[in-house]
């Protein structure tokens, strides 16, 4: 099972793939990075990241089943899958990570719009995040 620095260059290897970070939603800090950064700063985008995720993670409005049934999610794991921010010229994709001990941890991929498969990109990184190995 990978860690974190194998999942990162795993991820580089999808077509487009600009950069590619593991980030603790709750502190914001990158816990892994590899290529590229928006503004070449890879901390500053991890809590901007974090930010986004920390929102959609704590927000009822995108619970499965319309936000009603809250109940069957426990407090260390969110309903949110992914997120997916477009821009131009580039995707980033935002994959939660279960874990078992709180799940706060996602994992993100820069993606140029022009090479990219978005689809792709997520199948990937869904099934990266199934098997990554934090210790």
């Amino acid at each position: 099972m990978p860690g974190i620095d194998e999942c990162l260059l795993e991820a580089m290897t999808l077509p487009g793939a600009r950069g590619a970070s593991v980030v603790d939603w709750t502190s914001g800090l990158a816990l892994g990075t590899v290529g590229d950064a928006p503004g070449d700063d890879h901390e500053t985008t991890a809590a901007e990241a974090a930010e986004l995720a920390r929102l959609a993670a704590e927000n009822r409005s995108f619970a499965p089943k319309g936000g009603s049934d809250w109940s069957e999610w426990s407090d260390q794991e969110t309903p949110i899958e992914d997120l997916i921010i477009s821009n131009r010229d580039s995707y980033h994709v935002l994959r939660f990570v279960r874990t078992a001990f709180d799940s706060s941890v996602f994992l993100h991929l820069w993606l140029a719009r022009s090479d990219g498969n978005l689809a792709l990109a997520r199948i990937r990184l869904g099934e990266m995040a199934g098997r990554l190995v934090l210790v």
